[in-house]
């Protein structure tokens, strides 16, 4: 087979691998993010994968907890470390439909995660593209790989509904019983 001996041939074809499996984990994320939308809290989901396998999956429960730290992002980090019993998750992916925040971020780092993979960016809070790199400064004890924009047509047009529907609501005429 040419080219097969420098390796070439076969980069592409685990690349595009590669590029199917994080569109079908970011699927996962999407409908955590959805379960997120349907509670009132802003849909974003993610889901940590090792080796082909969900260590854990989690969506945004800020308003059902009253919790600042609910994020998609911390409480997947939290479920996978208590399930493997370990906090290092070097070789961990984490599919997150939004860019993560600082604090996700941080805590990216702080698990040593080893990839993080996002579907639509942010220009106002994200930290590991947009606003921020804190995922791979290397002033940080940890640099992760980050891919983003993974199905980002369809992260960013769940967010823009939730918003939507709330600014509506919000214009909505109160009732009087």
């Amino acid at each position: 087979m040419e080219g097969a001996a420098d390796g070439r041939c076969c980069d592409v074809a685990v690349e595009s691998m590669t590029d199917l499996d994080d569109e079908q984990w970011m699927r996962e994320a999407l409908a955590e993010a959805r379960l997120a939308g349907a509670r009132g809290d802003v849909p974003v989901g993610a889901v940590l994968v090792h080796e082909g396998r969900v260590l854990a999956r989690a969506h945004n429960e800020r308003e059902l907890t009253g919790s600042p730290l609910a994020h998609a992002e911390v409480l997947a980090l939290e479920r996978a470390g208590r399930s493997q019993k370990r906090w290092r998750l070097d070789d961990c992916t984490l599919y997150v439909t939004l860019e993560p925040c600082p604090m996700c971020a941080g805590a990216l780092v702080q698990a040593r995660l080893g990839k993080l993979v996002f579907g639509a960016f942010d220009a106002r809070h994200g930290a590991a593209r947009s606003l921020y790199q804190l995922c791979d400064d290397p002033r940080a004890p940890h640099q992760l790989r980050v891919h983003g924009g993974v199905l980002e047509p369809d992260c960013v047009a769940l967010l823009q509904g939730f918003f939507q529907g709330l600014r509506e609501r919000a214009k909505a005429p109160v009732t009087q019983p």
